[in-house]
Formats: C-alpha cells, sequence, structure tokens
C-alpha cells in the first residue's frame, strides 16, 4: 500500500449486485479519493470471492444483500480476512452484524461523498499504522539470532517431533491442518492450525506473509518481482506474498542496506 515515494496508495475492490451502484461508487471515488487505486469489481457472493483472491484488495466497499447471498456470507467463505471493511448497503439494520467483522464504516446509500472519503481516510490511517507495527516487529524479528536453536514440540497421528525452528523452512495452511516444510526436504503434517504455529514462532523469526503461509525470515534467498511477488526460499522454495503484506516485505528488505 505504501509507494517507494511514502504516499499511501489504497487497492479497492467494489462489491455490489447493482451495476449503476458500482459506477456511482467508481465515480466517487475518481472525482474525489485521490489516493485510490480501484483494482476491481464485482456483482455476487462468487463473483466477489474470486476478485477477492485474483485482486489481493487493500479495502473492500462491500454490499449486505445481494442476487446470489448476502456480504456476510462472502466474509465467511473466506478463512483470512486480511483486508479493511466498508459497509455499503441500503439497509440500517445489519449495523450491529456488520461492525463485528471490524468494519471502518457502515455507509447507508445514496453514499454522501464526504461520508466515502473520510471512511477510506480512516481506513489508509489504519493500514499505514499497521504497517508500521509490522515492521518494527519484522526489524525485532531479523535481528533475532538466538532462537535457531530452540526447539518445538509438533505432534501427529504417528509421532511427536522435538524440531530446532531454524530446520523449518515454513508452515503451510491446509484448512485446520498446517504442513512443516524442513530444510532437509521432510514434510510433516499436523492437525494444529496455522493461526498456532503463527502465535508460537513470530518472536524467532518467522513472519506470515500470506495467509496459507508462514516463513522463516532467516531462509529467505530473494525476492522474485513476476507474477505479483514471490519470496524464494532455501531449496527454492517460492512462496506467494499477499499485497498487503509485500510493501512492509520490501521495506524491511530495503533496510537491510541501510
Amino acid at each position: 500500500m505504501i509507494t517507494a515515494a511514502g504516499h499511501t496508495h489504497v487497492r479497492v475492490l467494489i462489491i455490489d449486485d447493482e451495476s449503476f451502484v458500482r459506477k456511482s461508487i467508481a465515480n466517487l471515488i475518481a472525482h474525489f479519493c485521490h489516493n485510490v487505486k480501484l483494482v476491481g469489481e464485482a456483482d455476487g457472493v462468487k463473483s466477489g470471492y474470486e476478485a477477492i483472491r485474483k485482486h489481493n484488495p487493500d479495502l473492500v466497499l462491500l454490499d449486505i444483500k445481494m442476487g446470489d447471498g448476502t456480504g456476510f456470507d462472502l466474509l465467511r467463505k473466506l478463512d483470512d480476512i486480511d483486508f479493511r471493511l466498508i459497509f455499503i448497503t441500503a439497509y440500517e439494520e445489519f449495523a450491529v452484524q456488520a461492525f463485528r467483522y471490524s468494519a471502518v464504516d457502515y455507509l447507508l446509500k445514496p453514499v454522501d461523498p464526504d461520508d466515502l472519503v473520510n471512511a477510506i481516510e480512516r481506513a489508509s490511517k489504519q493500514m499505514i499504522a499497521e504497517q508500521q507495527f509490522n515492521l518494527r516487529a519484522l526489524e525485532t524479528n531479523l535481528a533475532t539470532h538466538e532462537s535457531a536453536g530452540k526447539k518445538i514440540v509438533v505432534k501427529t497421528l504417528e509421532s511427536i517431533y522435538l524440531i530446532n525452528q531454524g530446520d523449518l523452512l515454513y508452515c503451510e495452511s491446509d484448512g485446520s491442518y498446517t504442513t512443516l516444510k524442513l530444510r532437509d526436504g521432510k514434510s510433516i503434517f499436523t492437525s494444529r492450525s496455522i493461526k498456532d504455529f503463527e502465535e508460537l514462532l513470530s518472536p524467532g523469526g518467522f513472519y506470515r506473509l500470506h495467509k496459507s503461509f508462514l516463513i522463516n525470515l532467516s531462509a529467505i534467498e530473494r525476492f522474485d518481482r513476476s507474477e505479483g511477488g514471490s519470496i524464494v526460499l532455501s531449496g527454492g522454495h517460492k512462496i506467494p506474498v499477499a499485497s498487503r503484506k509485500r510493501d512492509k516485505l520490501m521495506r524491511m528488505i530495503d533496510s537491510l542496506d541501510e
């Protein structure tokens, strides 16, 4: 989201089943929200789900009642909501439910331009604050080497493994299960969630750069700019980088040259 010049650039996706509403919101953004890039539009739950996976937006402007379901149906389909939300709807009665998803705002149609600009500005400030916090965490993690020899205990149906953190390349989520990939090529499948491993390993130099991947920062060999961006780890393992995580990671990599 943060450009090399330090300016905010919010990637926005509009999901609404009425084409004239999407066009109206897009026009408001074009005229009043100069720090915004509209990356796509969708007209329902199914197309919205596909658009989120394709575009990895920073911010989603989401309708509630649509032809093939509700905005809440869409959110429940996602493994991880790694974007900010602004609900734009004709119905007042869903506000409480909307804010359970930590919505930035809940705007009623027809949308007031000032309300939209203010909501997007709040979302932008939240994202900047989160980036700064995560950048400090990354700096701390990259500077932490003493944890490499610490062991974690991983239980499977057949065995109990004691694994040096330094021997672990990455964790990959598979629903509520996780596959651990080790430097020696071994893979370990466990019923623990990737969220559990994120909480366990983040203080020791691991970073979740995608909803499905937690990587060992010390194993990074290069950043590949092709195909939207990916990290290549030791052994040639290529890991995708979520768009919201990319700028944080690139700023961290750039800081290593300073």
